[in-house]
């Protein structure tokens, strides 16, 4: 799955004031990663707000970043919720053309036991149309994959072609790139961290602030996956007061203040999110001066 090697970017999902669906802002954010050198894109991961689509917004939204994107970049489909049977009715019915992965969230809100996230990702792989991508996020499930469990997923289940980990746990992260196959991939959930984590091992990021950087953000992290750390450093360095200020108050609010600023698309969120305060929105702004 080396297609999936470097900088992956959540698409946000551009709205309008009314709260509909801003396609004309999703194009143009799909045609300036692609344009920024990007490597891949996912749609409709926890930055592009899927928990307050609909299925029918959900469907159009994949059927139309696939349109825009036009195989010039792999294309991954974030698919994932609490109850199994319900995600595997939604891959069954998901139409692939255009995609390349599943990025599936572990289930939320139910706290299963290691067991039931073994026996929930062993399923999903087995009816996936695509090869799925774990996706380890314990801030936002209530629940953590643990090594073990990520570890048994990768030996155990060929469908399964790697982990986006966003436990910030450096403990668990030097586990499973230990005792991972070969083959395997370890894709960063945080911005902030993906440097270290690719010295360690780790294949690249799946990254929220490259939304409004992606030109510096996968620059650096080419320098990176080249061995040159210390060209990439300085740039990382550069990024991570970017980075603070994304996340003072909320995902994609922060990312979303961003790309206003850059006249991509506005900042209009669903609630029970809602746009970020005037005071973080400016301090977005200025760091972002310092990079683009």
């Amino acid at each position: 799955m080396n297609k999936f090697l470097g900088t992956g970017v959540a698409l946000v999902t551009p709205f309008d004031q009314d709260g509909s669906i801003d396609y004309q802002g999703l194009g143009k954010l799909i045609n300036y990663q692609i344009d920024n050198g990007v490597e891949y894109l996912v749609s409709l991961g926890t930055t592009g707000e899927s928990a307050t689509l609909t299925k029918d917004e959900k469907d159009a939204v994949w059927k139309f970043t696939a349109e825009v994107v036009n195989k010039r970049v792999p294309l991954v489909a974030g698919i994932g919720g609490y109850s199994t049977a319900e995600v595997i009715e939604g891959l069954k019915k998901f139409s692939a053309e255009g995609y390349d992965a599943i990025l599936s969230v572990s289930p939320f809100y139910n706290k299963p036991t290691q067991e039931g996230i073994y026996q929930h990702y062993k399923s999903i792989a087995e009816e996936s149309p695509l090869p799925v991508l774990i996706y380890n996020v314990p801030g936002r499930t209530a629940s953590n994959i643990s090594a073990e469990t990520t570890l048994r997923l990768a030996h155990d289940c060929p469908n399964i072609f790697g982990t986006k980990e966003a436990s910030g746990n450096f403990e668990q992260f030097n586990a499973i790139l230990r005792d991972k196959p070969e083959d395997f991939l370890f894709i960063s959930g945080d911005d902030g961290i993906t440097l270290p984590l690719i010295a360690m091992g780790a294949s690249g990021i799946i990254s929220v602030a490259g939304n409004a950087i992606p030109k510096q953000f996968s620059d650096m992290v080419r320098l990176c996956l080249a061995g040159d750390f210390k060209a990439a450093a300085p740039l990382h360095l550069k990024l991570t007061p970017f980075f603070g200020q994304l996340f003072a108050e909320n995902n994609p609010g922060g990312i979303k203040s961003a790309l206003k600023h850059l006249n991509i698309c506005g900042d209009y969120l669903r609630l029970p999110l809602c746009p970020v305060s005037e005071r973080n929105s400016e301090a977005i702004k200025h760091e972002l001066s310092k990079i683009v």
